[in-house]
């Protein structure tokens, strides 16, 4: 069993602490309920609000110039993979085929700051070599 660790608890708030202490997590549950209704808060842990599309009628957002590229897998070729990263990156051959190993288990940057026409051209590329690319 894991050692508890020891908490200082300020004393106008011992009575309270040894009180729930005693409950069940049920009880403890219908506690935190009744709290965020009666303070009008919420126990769970803020999210982040979803961007809001443009309304119908507004000017467009100013289109993406530079894109970094993703490998985020590298399919059944994986020598012409390789001979795709080393020409996009000017890497040795050692540093391409780390970079296509670790693509297998995690998606990788392959290009940061590319711009549009360089990063299309270098996802075609890749999707002939049989890789899938992101381009964010």
């Amino acid at each position: 069993m894991a050692e508890e660790k020891e908490i200082k608890v300020p004393e106008k708030f011992k009575k309270l602490v040894e009180e729930i202490e005693k409950m069940s997590v049920l009880d403890l549950a219908e506690v935190v309920k009744v709290l965020e209704e009666k303070f009008g808060v919420s126990a769970a842990a803020p999210v982040a609000a979803a961007p809001v599309a443009a309304p119908p009628g507004a000017a467009p957002a100013e289109e993406k110039s530079e894109f970094t590229v993703v490998l985020s897998a590298v399919g059944e070729k994986k020598i012409e993979v390789i001979k795709v990263v080393r020409d996009a990156t000017q890497k040795g051959l050692k540093e391409a085929k780390d970079l296509v190993d670790a693509a297998a288990s995690s998606p990788q940057v392959v290009k940061e700051n590319a711009k549009k026409e360089e990063a299309d051209e270098l996802k075609k590329k890749f999707e002939e070599a049989g890789a899938k690319i992101e381009l964010k």
